[in-house]
Parts: structure tokens; C-alpha cells; sequence
């Protein structure tokens, strides 16, 4: 079919992306987010995006989504009652975890420990037991297998989890209990740990399992609910949702196993930042996706985004591939306030949301927020979305005066430190993915996206000193860009645990060949062609002795030649670089991956007209803004008439429907061939 719809729901607005295969034109739509029902915003921009594209829903051949569902449940505390089996002795598991206590020495006094996903009471142990090469040691009792079930069931569980020990080697009693679950809860979802994360240390498969079942039944009924509104309204091309790791996998697949999409929000903005960071020409990029409750910064290096092989949601830990995304409470929508014990200025983390937002929507909102702030300093203008959206600036100035009045300064000052504080609250966080993993941040690009990204983009580039900075094509909808541009994936993992001078390579080319062939399959049970999978490895290495692992993609030619030398030395080149030391003990190969990902759809980026260098032709008035502590003279642009070459000097703001561009005192911005501003020191 000629169209992909890309939608991507954020905390204030979902977005909404249509893009023409055949012309590569795309259309873009923002709409207010639904936090009650995410689905209500989506169907709702859909049917607007739509409308004003003239495209028939039918025409759509493929829906993708990057959701928050997954995370909201977690971090709401809203998934389901979770029963856990498990073998006997292990039943206080999750009670135990990992002893591991966050903050100072003495943290333990202050820390209320989580609650686990599965409480005790819904804990049940059974007999039965595996050794660790997955040999039978002990037989399962059926007749006590199907009284605790039975028991799960009068409890009110309405998920089940199986983890039973060493089932990472062989999964057969998980199997079979599964089966009985099935017969005696046929209503139930049951997840499998062998299934969900085949690898061993129990703790952590049994967490990720337990947290894939807490969300399975909330990912279903959205899912349901949201292919019902689609067809409905006309739309029945494939629906396919973002992992946490930047791939695509399809809905049902996310029904299944929703511990992969627990991330799959940030995902999106990274994805769309590479496909616009390939088309522009750029290897290294920093993220920074401000939207209306948040901010996401990520590092793309050589075109390829750093992953992890955990994902957190709030205290929530579970190992499951995601992009290094860190997340701060620093976007439009933070509220700024003045607490009496201190006296002092504070952004956030609290947020206005949707509802009932800034004081500058006129939506009911009073408390004074970053989006305010911009206002009031000039450097939002009161018309948004191409318009249709007026901003309130005498309800924002009243709102910024009361911190102003807190303070004793000035309303502009207030204004101004609302947004420098902003800033430095980015400034911390992208630190946190350069410079403290070992990468300098003087040779990455930073590209601001997201609503409010292109606003502070100028000023977070000065603070890292990272250039150009980059204000990419439709800032605003990269997320729901990055959902439509993105490839199918999955992966697999295996526990292998030995020592690399004990390894033979063609018995790990051998084992990477089976886990491939699984992967592959699972693509093509999904539709996608086998002439357009291709696949990756992982492997996960430490020195012997340590509790951590350090993940490295590898080639198999690579291991066919160099043999198991030639990853070893990329493993000390990588701790080197992360720790700033090595070992001389041996060398442990822990894990191993395999990943197959289906083609990535070719969507050029359209070249722009050529201008002669003078934006005049794009002016729409001239302005006055706050800036450098004084009023200045200022222009304001329409993105949409700028032409490839032209050349801003700032201050100016430049605007389009979905974002705003700032341009600082001392800086020049050049439009590039595809439309991309690209921001640098005068």
C-alpha cells in the first residue's frame, strides 16, 4: 500500500506522521494527548492527519506506534496481580532481589524498598528440578503443580508467571506447567521464563517474566481497543509497535512479550534522529528530545545508537535491550515554583501535562511553567501549531510575576532563570551519556527535537559545547518520523558461561548459526520477506570473577578469522575505554545474541530549492525578545518558506506547525539541502 503512518504518544501531544512511499511527501499532525485512553488522541489524529492529507484510511498499509502503555502501568503502579511459580526453595526470590540499595552508605535507613510486582501471598513453589545443563534431576508433581494453580486462581490472579530454576537450559517443566495453567485458567496469560529471557542468573529472569506478565493484560486490552477504533475508522494495514531497543515488532508479538516495549516512547525520537543524522551527513549525534513532561538524550555514534541490555522504568529494573535513553522531569510543561525552607528557584520534576497544561494554552492551568517562561521572554510567539493554537501571553506573564515576586527580581529574570535552570537539568543528563562513558561531547553534534527541543537546543549546545547544534525537519512529529522509518527486529539470547580460553570459535559460529535460523523464522512468521532479513550477533564478555558483563556486537566472519582473539581484544579496547583499565585475568564469554532485523524502507528526504543565502523571502515581522540580560530587535521566519543555503543570524526565531527554532545572540543558522537548520557560533 502507498502510505506508513507513523504515531508516537507523548505525555502532552501525540504526533502524527503520514509519509508517501511513492513521492516521498509527508503530511504532520499534532494533537493533544488522551492520558485516560491514549487510543481516544490516536484515533482522533488519525481521522484529522487523514482528512487533511485526502487520503483514504485504506490506503494505509502500515500503523506505527510507539507507545507508553507499558511504562505508565509500571510506573502507576497499574498492572496486574501477578501470580509467581517457581521451584521449591526459591519462593522469596523477589523479596531477596539483590540486596542492592541506591544512594550513600547509610541509604538503607531512609529507602522504602519497592514493592514487588508479585506479592508473597501469590508466590507459590512447586517440585521439580533442572541441573544447569538442563538435565532432569527431580520429576514434576503434577497433582501439587495443579493445587497451587489452583490456589493462584482462587487468589484472583489475572496473570501468571513461571520461573523456575535453570529453566534456561531447558524449559521443559515450564512447559508443561504452563499447560496445566492453561487447562485450569484458560483465560489467563501465562509467560514462560525460558521464553521471555533464556539466560541464567534467576533474580533477573524472574523479575523481567513477572514484569512482562504485570503489563501483558493492560498491553492487550489497549491494543485491542486500538485496532477496534482502527477499523472502524477505515484503517486495517498492519499494526506494528516500537521496541525499547529501536526496532518494530508486530502487535500481536508485543502482546506476548510487552517487557520489550516498556521503553518504547524514547525510542522513537533516537530512531528518527538517525534517520535524519544519515541524511544530513552527520556519524555522531547527540539527542535531545524535549517534549511537554520530559526530556530524552541519547548518543548516536558512527550512525549506530548505543543499546543496553537492561531497561529501567522508575525502580523497576528488568533485562530486556533498550537504547541508552536517559530521561530528566525538564520539559515545557515542568513547573517552576519557589519552596519556603530554601528560597530558591526549582523547574520540576512536576509537570502541567495535557491537562490542564501551561497557563499560556488557556486551558485552566496556574501554575507557572518553561513554556511560560518562553513566552514571556519572546521566544515562543503567541500563534502555535501553523495558528490554530493561541498562546495567553498576559495569563503567562501573571504566572511568571509570582516567582518573580518570590525572588525579589525582575519578571524577566525570573523568566530567564526558569530557563537557564532548564538548561542546566539537560546539560546534567547529557553529561550522563557522554562524558561519564567516556565520550567527548566536543565531537558530537546535538540535534533538539521534540516540541520544545528546537527551543533550547542553542543554549544546551554553548553548555556542552557540542556543534552545530541542529534543529531537524519537522522537530516536533521525529518521534512519530522515527516509528514509520524504523525495520522489524527480534532477538534471542543464550546462556553460555565459559571461559574463553576453554572455547572453541566454530563451536560459537556453530551456536550462532541455530539461534540465527530462530530469529529469521520469527521475522517470517511476522510477513517479512527471508531476502530482506538480515542478521547481527551479541556476545557478552567479562574477566572472570566480575559481576558484570560488557555486551559487544560482533561479525561471525570476523569470528571465523581472528577467532575468539579478535573479539577479546575489541572487549579490552571497550573496558578500557568504560573503566580506564584492564585485567589480566582470563576472559569469560557469558551470553550470547542473535538479531535479525528485516529491511529498512528507503524514504529520501527531500531536497529543498535552492536560495541565494538571504532569508528575506521566509521574514514574516520583525520582534523583540529577552535576551543576554536586555531587550533585543529580533526576526521572526516561516520555516516552511526557507530555501536550502540560507543564512539566519541571531537572535531570531524561526517558526513552523509543530516547533519553534531559537537562534541566540552570536550564533548563525544555515538551512542545509534538505531543510535541516544547522546552528553554529558566528
Amino acid at each position: 500500500m502507498r502510505y506508513r503512518l507513523g504515531v508516537d504518544v507523548g505525555g502532552t501531544f501525540t504526533d502524527l506522521l503520514l509519509f508517501d512511499n511513492q513521492t516521498g511527501g509527508f503530511w504532520r499532525h499534532k494533537t493533544p494527548s488522551t492520558p485516560h485512553d491514549s487510543s481516544e488522541g490516536i484515533l482522533t489524529g488519525v481521522n484529522e492527519i487523514t482528512a487533511r492529507a485526502g487520503v483514504d484510511p485504506r490506503d494505509i498499509g502500515y500503523l506505527l506506534h510507539g507507545t507508553t502503555v507499558a511504562t505508565n502501568a509500571v510506573l502507576e503502579g497499574k498492572g496486574a496481580r501477578v501470580g509467581l511459580v517457581t521451584t521449591d526453595g526459591y519462593r522469596h526470590i523477589l523479596q531477596i532481589a539483590r540486596s542492592f540499595v541506591p544512594g550513600g552508605l547509610a541509604a538503607w535507613i531512609i529507602w522504602p524498598k519497592p514493592k514487588p510486582l508479585a506479592a508473597l501471598e501469590d508466590t507459590l513453589e512447586v517440585a521439580g528440578r533442572m541441573d544447569p545443563d538442563g538435565n532432569e534431576i527431580h520429576p514434576l508433581e503434577e497433582d501439587g503443580i495443579r493445587e497451587v494453580i489452583t490456589k493462584l486462581k482462587d487468589n484472583g490472579v489475572a496473570a501468571l508467571t513461571v520461573s523456575l530454576i535453570n529453566a534456561y537450559a531447558n524449559g521443559a517443566h515450564e512447559k508443561r506447567i504452563g499447560e496445566i495453567a492453561g487447562e485450569i485458567m484458560p483465560d489467563i496469560p501465562v509467560s514462560l521464563s525460558h521464553e521471555v529471557l533464556p539466560e541464567m542468573q534467576e533474580y533477573e529472569r524472574t523479575l523481567s517474566t513477572v514484569a512482562n506478565a504485570a503489563v501483558r493484560p493492560v498491553v492487550g486490552n489497549y491494543i485491542s481497543t486500538l485496532r477496534r477504533g482502527l477499523a472502524d475508522a477505515g484503517l486495517t494495514g498492519k499494526l506494528s509497535l516500537l521496541r525499547s531497543d529501536g526496532g518494530l515488532m508486530s502487535a500481536e508479538k508485543a502482546e506476548e512479550h510487552p517487557v520489550n516495549i516498556l521503553m518504547s516512547g524514547p525510542a522513537g525520537g533516537v530512531t528518527g534522529a538517525l534517520w535524519v543524522a544519515k541524511n544530513a551527513g552527520f556519524d555522531n549525534i547527540l539527542t535531545l528530545d524535549v517534549g511537554g513532561t520530559s526530556t530524552d538524550v541519547a548518543l548516536i555514534e558512527n550512525l549506530e545508537p548505543r543499546r543496553q541490555r537492561t531497561t529501567e522504568v522508575g525502580h523497576l529494573s528488568v533485562r530486556a535491550s533498550a537504547l541508552d535513553v536517559k530521561t530528566v522531569g525538564a520539559g515545557g510543561g515542568s513547573i517552576a515554583y519557589v519552596p519556603e525552607l530554601t528560597g530558591a528557584l526549582r523547574v520540576g520534576p512536576q509537570s502541567a501535562g495535557a491537562i490542564p497544561g501551561p497557563v499560556a494554552y488557556g486551558k485552566g492551568g496556574d501554575e507557572p511553567t518553561v513554556t511560560d517562561a518562553n513566552v514571556v521572554l519572546g521566544y515562543l510567539p503567541e500563534d502555535l501549531l501553523g495558528g490554530s493554537f493561541k498562546l495567553d501571553r498576559a495569563g503567562a506573564e501573571k504566572s511568571i510575576q509570582k516567582i518573580a515576586d518570590a525572588l525579589g527580581i525582575g519578571l524577566m529574570e525570573a523568566a530567564r532563570g526558569i530557563i537557564d535552570i532548564v538548561n542546566e537539568n539537560m546539560f546534567g543528563a547529557l553529561r550522563m551519556i557522554s562524558v561519564q562513558q567516556g565520550f567527548d561531547p566536543r565531537h558530537f553534534a546535538l540535534m533538539g527535537f521534540g516540541g520544545a527541543g528546537p527551543l533550547h537546543v542553542n543554549s544546551v549546545a554553548r553548555l556542552m559545547d557540542s556543534w552545530p547544534a541542529i534543529s531537524p525537519v519537522s522537530p516536533g512529529v521525529l518521534c512519530a518520523l522515527g516509528d514509520a522509518t524504523t525495520r522489524m527486529r527480534t532477538e534471542t539470547a543464550r546462556s553460555f558461561n565459559r571461559l574463553a580460553n576453554e572455547t572453541d570459535a566454530e563451536e560459537l559460529v556453530a551456536l550462532f548459526d541455530e539461534m540465527s535460523l530462530q530469529t529469521r523464522n520469527e521475522l517470517m512468521a511476522d510477513g517479512v520477506p527471508e531476502s530482506e532479513i538480515a542478521s547481527e550477533f551479541e556476545v557478552d564478555i567479562r574477566y572472570a570473577g566480575q559481576a558484570f558483563e560488557v555486551p559487544l556486537t560482533i561479525d561471525v566472519s570476523t569470528l571465523r578469522v581472528g577467532g575468539i582473539e579478535a573479539i577479546l581484544a575489541r572487549f579490552d579496547e571497550e573496558h578500557q575505554r568504560l573503566f580506564t583499565f584492564n585485567m589480566t585475568t582470563p576472559h569469560e564469554i557469558v551470553n550470547l545474541r542473535a538479531v535479525a532485523l528485516g529491511e529498512a524502507p528507503v524514504l529520501l528526504a527531500a531536497e529543498l530549492a535552492k536560495g541565494d543565502g538571504d532569508p528575506v523571502h521566509a521574514k514574516i515581522r520583525d520582534h523583540i525578545l529577552w535576551m543576554d540580560g536586555k531587550e533585543q530587535p529580533s526576526v521572526i521566519y516561516d520555516r516552511d518558506k526557507l530555501k536550502q543555503g540560507d543564512i539566519i543570524s541571531g537572535p531570531a526565531i524561526i517558526i513552523e506547525m509543530d516547533s519553534t527554532t531559537l537562534v541566540e545572540t552570536g550564533c548563525i543558522a544555515k538551512v542545509d539541502a534538505v531543510g535541516n537548520i544547522l546552528i553554529n557560533l558566528a
